[in-house]
């Protein structure tokens, strides 16, 4: 297979994480074919700079691609400056690029996955996000792979006509919303998206996901997705910049390539249902939800 995208690696502070991702990274069929970009941000605080310069020395000495290019830089831009500015630079020069951070164990497969449907779908305009990661459903009867409108984060892919249309400006997407247009992108408000983009604007969160979310609903844009997860996040320790302790999100990995893809460009109304039934009962009844809430809290008592 020509054409191989670029991967962009995005990496912090997390020599432990970092390494499990490399490892799985290298595990992939195509990673000897692959290049891979790895963007590394400069610490925040005094307390990071250990743990920088302990990623740096792992990431300075990955081998088993085609080739490895690393990006140190001296200040923190931050994840989201990070990620915009490193996809962009990858779609300028490759017109496509797969993005993964520091904290996602991928299948064998994660990168067949990623160029097939990336050539496949090159010139589909309405196509305009890859994921990997699908939540944990119960997906009998669903297809190996489906459109939907969500994009999700945690290791994706894209093209250079579809990042053209990223808004970073969360004032421009905002004002584009009617109130039949907040419901449908939160998922009929059975996920926080739109709360996500109000904490935005607030400063009180930092996330390029959400805003490109929002641009490629703005565009009537589709994601596609698995249905069963070709990566696992395993940051939800406490360690990460946006996610707390939780294992609502955590998944079996996908063991088998995904070899069939939808043929209808337009979102499944199956898989759609089961994921906004996913989403609405994900927290389970109040006693599990009481649980996770004392867990987390002592584990973030425990972990300072």
């Amino acid at each position: 297979m020509q054409n191989l995208a670029p991967i962009a690696l995005f990496v912090y502070n997390r020599p432990q994480h970092t390494e499990r991702t490399i490892k799985f990274l290298q595990k992939n069929n195509l990673a000897r074919e692959s290049r891979l970009f790895i963007f590394s941000d400069g610490a925040k605080t005094s307390n990071d700079e250990e743990n920088v310069a302990e990623v740096r020395a792992i990431i300075n000495k990955v081998d088993g691609f085609k080739s490895v290019k690393v990006f140190e830089r001296k200040e923190n831009a931050g994840l989201a400056n990070s990620v915009i500015e490193g996809v962009t630079k990858l779609i300028k020069d490759y017109d496509q690029a797969i993005v993964l951070e520091d904290d996602l164990v991928t299948s064998p497969h994660t990168l067949s996955y990623f160029n097939d449907a990336l050539n496949r779908y090159r010139d589909e305009v309405k196509v305009m996000h890859i994921g990997a990661y699908m939540y944990p459903l119960k997906a009998e009867g669903l297809p190996q792979s489906f459109f939907y409108r969500a994009a999700t984060s945690w290791g994706w892919a894209t093209w250079g006509r579809a990042w053209k249309n990223f808004e970073p400006n969360i004032e421009t997407l905002i004002k584009q919303f009617d109130k039949k247009k907040k419901s449908a992108f939160s998922i009929e408000n059975k996920m926080n998206f739109w709360k996500q983009m109000l904490e935005f604007k607030k400063g009180k969160n930092n996330s390029w996901a959400i805003r490109w979310y929002a641009s490629i609903f703005l565009k009537g844009g589709l994601t596609l997705n698995p249905s069963q997860s070709l990566v696992n996040n395993i940051g939800h320790d406490g360690t990460g910049v946006h996610s707390g302790i939780n294992d609502i999100y955590n998944v079996v990995i996908n063991p088998k390539p995904i070899t069939e893809f939808p043929e209808v460009i337009e979102e499944d109304k199956k898989a759609y249902q089961i994921i906004k039934s996913f989403l609405s009962t994900r927290k389970g009844n109040m006693v599990l939800r009481v649980k996770r809430f004392v867990r987390e809290k002592l584990a973030q008592y425990f972990t300072k």
